[in-house]
């Protein structure tokens, strides 16, 4: 028997409707748990009334962080349509690719995006415009007018389950054409049940939110786990290290919780105000999205402040692992166990388990896991694997270990793995090492072809200002730290390191400018 879903917005908007919801940091508006419901089911209204939207349609989301995207997403499912949240950074080709993939019925768009209308607008039916304060540079319907204006209200009821999609979200096609990813009401649900209890989420909390809204990070750690609590979420616009320290130091605001990706804490370290910063009022910093460098988690411990390291998919909502507090510095590189209401085991080739030390795939099970991509079985017939006992497993595509006591380590992506002499070697390894050498504040390692060897490595560096590094000097340091095989063979300096919005470096962007093929 499925489970009803359940409206979270509306049941805070009853029992305590001058709760405040959201702050938005770009606008100065504030929104309670009353006007949050109030706005999201009127936006409902219009959807249903102006555009016709029905059950199952797709409404697509092209924007910088606001408070406003959570109320169209609340929106999206009282109506029990499926939002689809559009990555601002990806160029026209491939947000056409998404949009003839998932045939939404309209488009809401930040006005800073209008540039883009005149190639994406023959891809839709409706469109309405977020201005944000901005000058309108079309003459689309305006959110705020749609919103305000309507008269009438939809609310969620018992209509929908558990197993009901609620969002498409695409994955960042690292590889081919991206995947649309189908969320559902109780992977929402779980995520939130799982990330509280680790983190001490509650209805006093504040979160200070900076990851993208398009990424299921930034609407999933932690807004919509505060949304099923009742707490408040501060939306930065986007991320910005100086002004990320002087809110997380506030006083005013009280902000308890933190998360972000590796790259956001490296910067915020490398900021002049972080050392004079007061955050002693933060209760939890959470990292995911990539390995974490253990020279920037011995800075910030250096402060007090333990930041607990995580993982999680797109396709897990995303919250799988977030290592707990005592074990955070005596296994740095560790995402730690599982969380309650998930289960992860570290697989050889045939589906057996590996021993401790062992490397192989990490695959993951349980209420929190995708049903699936949209209109992609092939996909779905790669992805998962369902074992003797019944249980269905999804294959992560991370290479991972696990030690005596049962915790995990996430070696690295599979894809990113390269064959140096016939051995297997993990660019995240040497990415650690090489964070350790003095002066070097981002690094990467890719494999290049090599005459001998296969392939070697090559670690590509940024450096602090004014620091020099010699390429012989940061060998012979990787000499003493790793086996022979492992040590990048070249060294090179840029300027910086190509990221996604979620923070990820993307070395396909690496390999195609050092790479001749």
């Amino acid at each position: 028997m499925s489970i009803i879903a359940s409206d979270w917005i509306a049941f805070h908007a009853d029992r305590t409707p001058e709760k405040l919801a959201l702050i938005d940091q770009h606008t100065g508006r504030q929104f309670t748990y009353g006007e949050l419901n109030d706005r999201a089911a009127r936006l409902a209204g219009f959807l249903q009334s102006e555009w016709g939207v029905r059950r199952g349609d797709r409404i697509a989301i092209l924007a910088k962080n606001a408070a406003e995207y959570f109320e169209f997403q609340w929106a999206c499912m009282k109506l029990g349509a499926l939002m689809l949240p559009l990555n601002w950074r990806l160029a026209i080709p491939e947000l056409k690719f998404i949009l003839n993939d998932a045939s939404p019925i309209g488009l809401v768009y930040d006005a800073e995006f209008s540039d883009r209308m005149p190639d994406l607008r023959p891809h839709l039916r409706h469109t309405l415009r977020m201005d944000f304060g901005q000058l309108p540079l079309d003459d689309a319907p305006a959110y705020e007018d749609a919103v305000t204006s309507s008269v009438q209200r939809v609310h969620m009821g018992t209509q929908f389950t558990h197993d009901d999609p609620m969002m498409i979200m695409y994955t960042a096609g690292t590889t081919g054409q991206p995947k649309g990813v189908l969320i559902t009401y109780g992977m929402m649900l779980w995520n939130a049940v799982n990330i509280s209890t680790p983190t001490g989420l509650n209805h006093n909390s504040v979160f200070y939110c900076v990851l993208p809204t398009f990424h299921i990070g930034g609407l999933n750690l932690y807004v919509n786990p505060l949304l099923h609590l009742g707490g408040t979420s501060i939306i930065a616009r986007q991320f910005d290290a100086e002004l990320a320290i002087q809110t997380l130091g506030d006083p005013q605001l009280g902000v308890t919780h933190m998360f972000g990706v590796p790259s956001i804490y490296l910067f915020m370290s490398q900021h002049p105000d972080f050392d004079a910063a007061d955050f002693s009022r933060v209760q939890s910093w959470g990292c995911g999205g990539a390995p974490m460098p253990v020279a920037v988690l011995e800075k910030y411990a250096n402060r007090g402040i333990v930041i607990q390291l995580g993982f999680g998919m797109t396709e897990t909502s995303p919250t799988v692992f977030l290592i707990d507090k005592r074990r955070a510095l005596e296994k740095p590189t560790s995402v730690g166990k599982p969380l309650q209401h998930t289960r992860v085991r570290v697989v050889r080739e045939d589906f057996s388990d590996v021993n401790p030390g062992e490397i192989g795939e990490v695959v993951i099970s349980g209420p929190n896991i995708t049903p699936g991509y949209w209109q992609r079985p092939d996909a779905n017939n790669d992805s998962f694997t369902t074992d003797n006992a019944g249980a269905r497993w999804l294959h992560s595509g991370d290479a991972g270990t696990v030690d005596d006591e049962g915790c995990i380590y996430i070696v690295d992506r599979y894809k990113d793995m390269y064959i140096s002499g016939g051995e297997n070697v993990y660019p995240a390894e040497i990415e650690q090492v090489l964070y350790q050498v003095e002066g070097v504040v981002e690094a990467a390692v890719i494999g290049v072809p090599d005459e001998r060897w296969g392939e070697s490595g090559l670690a590509i560096l940024v450096l602090k200002n004014g620091c020099m590094v010699q390429s012989a000097d940061v060998i012979a340091y990787c000499q003493q730290n790793v086996a022979r095989f492992k040590v990048p063979k070249a060294v090179v300096i840029i300027d910086s390191l190509p990221r996604n919005a979620a923070g990820k470096v993307l070395k396909r962007e690496l390999k195609a400018r050092f790479i001749t093929f």
